[in-house]
C-alpha cells in the first residue's frame, strides 16, 4: 500500500482528504499539520485511531523537522494542503501567509528533493509532489471568460499573491532539479468541516443564532462553487493518472452570486430548521461594506482535467448544498468545538491602513 504525507491535512479541504483515503483504504496517511487556528483534531476524530493513519503536530517551516519524518515514514507521494488560506485574515495580517505558504513550500520542496533523490530507482520515478492551490492566483474575471491552466497570473490579494508565489516555486523546483511535481488550482471549495470563518458556514451559524448574516458589498461577486468530495477525487485523480510538471484546474461548473448563495442556505434552513416565529431567515441578511479589492468574479474551465483524466464533478450546487446545510446542522458540537472562544463570527480583514 502507497504511502502519502499530507500537509494541512487538519485542516478543510486536509480533513476531507485524509477521511476519504483512511476510509476507503488507499494509503498510508502521516498528517503533518501545526493546528494553527483553521487546523483541528476535532475534524479527525473518526479516524484517529486506525492502523493507516499517523499525525504529526509540526510546523512545515522546520526543516529538520520535516527531514526527520520523511526519513521516518517514508513517503511515496507527497500532497501539500497546508496554507494560510482566507483572504480577509491575510488584508489584516499577511506575514503569516508570507511565512506559511511562501516559505513553508520551499522548506517542503527542499526536504522532498533531497529524500526523492535518495530513493531507488523504481520509487524514485513512482514519487510525486502535488502542490494545491487555488484559482485566486489568477485574479478577477469581468461578466465573461473563465481561468484556464494557461491564464497569466494577476493576484490581487496578500493571500493569493503569496499563493502565486508558491506555485512558482513549485514549477521552479520541476525545471531546475527535475523532482516530479503536480499543481492544481481550484475554485470556492465548501462542504463538511469548513472552519466557521468562510461564507457558508458563517451564513449558517449565524442565521442559527438570530444574528444578522453580513453579505459583502451588493452579493453580486461571483464564484464557481466545488463540493470538497468532488475536488478530493479530483486531487486523486491528478496524483495517480497526471503528467509530470502540469497544471490542472478543478472547478465545479457552478457559478453563483453570492447573494444567491445566502438565500439558498436560508431556503434549507426554513426547510430542516424552521425559526420559532416562522419567519423567514432571509429577513437576516445585512449588507456591509465590501472587502477591500473584492475580485468580482472567479469561474474555471475544467476542459483539460475532464478530457486527459477523466474527471467530473460529481455533485451540483443543489446536492451539494444540501449535503453542507444538513452537515452543519448534524454537527454543530463540532461547530463549538473548533471555534473555542478564538472566534466569535465577527467579521475581519477590515483593511485598516492605521
Amino acid at each position: 500500500m502507497q504511502k502519502i504525507l499530507v500537509t494541512g491535512g487538519a485542516g478543510f479541504i486536509g480533513s476531507n482528504l485524509v477521511h476519504y483515503l483512511i476510509g476507503n483504504e488507499q494509503a498510508e496517511v502521516l498528517n503533518v499539520d501545526l493546528l494553527t487556528y483553521a487546523g483541528n483534531r476535532a475534524s479527525l476524530k473518526s479516524v484517529e485511531n486506525a492502523s493507516l493513519y499517523h499525525f504529526e503536530q509540526a510546523d512545515i517551516r522546520d526543516h529538520e523537522m520535516m527531514t526527520r519524518l520523511f526519513e521516518a515514514f517514508e513517503p511515496d507521494r507527497v500532497m501539500h494542503l497546508a496554507a494560510e488560506s482566507h483572504v480577509d485574515r491575510s488584508i489584516d495580517g499577511p506575514a503569516d501567509f508570507l511565512n506559511t505558504n511562501i516559505m513553508g513550500t520551499y522548506i517542503m520542496l527542499d526536504v522532498s528533493r533531497k529524500y526523492w533523490e535518495g530513493l531507488p530507482a523504481g520509487r524514485k520515478e513512482a514519487f510525486r509532489f502535488l502542490h494545491i492551490s487555488t484559482d485566486e492566483v489568477f485574479g478577477s474575471l469581468e461578466a465573461e471568460g473563465m481561468f484556464r491552466e494557461d491564464t497569466p497570473y494577476d493576484p490581487r490579494s496578500p493571500y493569493s499573491a503569496s499563493k502565486a508565489s508558491s506555485d512558482h516555486l513549485v514549477r521552479a523546483w520541476q525545471h531546475t532539479y527535475g523532482l516530479p511535481v503536480l499543481i492544481t488550482n481550484c475554485s470556492n471549495n465548501y462542504g463538511p468541516y469548513q472552519y466557521p470563518e468562510k461564507l457558508i458556514p458563517v451564513i449558517i451559524l449565524n442565521a442559527l443564532q438570530g444574528k444578522p448574516i453580513p453579505v459583502y458589498g451588493k452579493g453580486e461577486n461571483i464564484r464557481d462553487w466545488l463540493f470538497v468530495e468532488d475536488h478530493v477525487t479530483a486531487l486523486l485523480r491528478v496524483l495517480e493518472k497526471g503528467n509530470v510538471g502540469e497544471t490542472y484546474l478543478i472547478g465545479g461548473n457552478n457559478e453563483q452570486t453570492n447573494i444567491d448563495v445566502v438565500h439558498k442556505i436560508c431556503a434549507l434552513l426554513d426547510k430542516h430548521r424552521p425559526r420559532g416565529d416562522g419567519r423567514s431567515y432571509a429577513e437576516l441578511i445585512t449588507f456591509v461594506t465590501d472587502r477591500p479589492g473584492h475580485d468580482l468574479r472567479y469561474a474555471i474551465d475544467a476542459t483539460k482535467i475532464k478530457n486527459e483524466l477523466g474527471w467530473e464533478p460529481r455533485h451540483d450546487f443543489e446536492s451539494g448544498m444540501e449535503k453542507t446545510v444538513r452537515w452543519y446542522l448534524d454537527n454543530l458540537d463540532w461547530c463549538n468545538e473548533v471555534l473555542h472562544g478564538s472566534y466569535n463570527l465577527e467579521r475581519i480583514g477590515l483593511g485598516d491602513r492605521r
